[in-house]
């Protein structure tokens, strides 16, 4: 129990959408089937001034999004790379939300941290980098484009002698 609410009613009802939303994906269409105006009606009711029992707000977000759901998680969708539903990665993805970690450092997040590392290695041994090479995970993919456009911007630099962590890029840009 946390703040005196129970977790098994909301978190079975997910249970429940969930597998019935994985055995449906290859009988139904890939493509949303609901339109906009719908999906907006549905999903744009006014903010409620009480709260409501955790399973029922499982119950009306499902019921809210239904046809509006690209089958990205099926075989039969080919449009980009999602990640996938396959049973371990989706069941480590729950925990991972239940137990609401920081992997940002040891001390925020012990286990969490160490799991980092360990996956920061397997990634270099696949990619046959260097043990010495750093790695970092991000919070998505807009941090991924940040985080290699600064490497980037960092390594283009440093071959043309220019240390931009303690000179600047408006300097750089104002030297050339």
């Amino acid at each position: 129990m946390s703040n005196g609410q129970s977790f098994e009613a909301p978190l079975e009802r997910a249970h429940a959408h969930a597998l019935r939303y994985l055995h449906r994906l290859d009988m139904v269409s890939v493509a949303a089937t609901a339109e906009l105006e719908e999906l907006r009606t549905r999903l744009g009711r006014p903010l409620a001034t009480e709260g409501s029992p955790p399973d029922r707000v499982i119950d009306e977000l499902v019921a809210d999004v239904e046809g509006g759901l690209i089958g990205s998680a099926g075989g039969r969708f080919f449009g980009w790379v999602e990640g996938g539903a396959l049973p371990a990665p989706l069941a480590a993805d729950w925990l991972t939300s239940a137990w609401d970690q920081n992997a940002a450092s040891y001390a925020a997040g012990p286990a969490v941290a160490v799991i980092e590392e360990v996956c920061g290695a397997w990634l270099k041994d696949l990619l046959g980098l260097p043990a010495t090479a750093s790695f970092a995970f991000t919070t998505g993919c807009q941090m991924a484009h940040t985080t290699a456009l600064a490497a980037a911007r960092h390594h283009l630099l440093a071959q043309r002698g220019w240390d931009v962590e303690t000179k600047g890029l408006a300097q750089y840009c104002s030297f050339r």
